[in-house]
């Protein structure tokens, strides 16, 4: 009987080990987690940082007066979005 208990001893430790580690991965998946759901935030932030400079950025650009032609057209097209934005709102409101 004594080898026998000796492998179930042997089993019961390795069951006890698989529990531990199984354990620590749960920990580990949920730091993982919230660390992947900061990083989404961070760089939804970013890029709407970015997408803000890069609107001053055209801003300046047209108040300097130094636009080539494609900054030109760019910024025409991003004016009339806001135009058709802005005529949208005011149709929503008159009804």
């Amino acid at each position: 009987m004594g080898e026998l208990e000796q492998h179930i001893r042997r089993v019961n430790d390795k069951l006890q080990q698989v529990l531990k580690d199984y354990q620590q991965l749960q920990k580990d998946n949920l730091r993982q987690s919230a660390l992947i759901e900061e990083l989404k935030k961070a760089k939804e932030t970013s890029a709407q940082q970015v997408e803000t400079l890069r609107q001053q950025v055209g801003i300046l650009k047209a108040a300097a007066g130094n636009m080539n032609e494609a900054d030109k057209k760019e910024f025409e097209k991003t004016i009339n979005h806001y135009l058709r934005d802005i005529d949208k709102c005011i149709g929503i409101l008159s009804e």
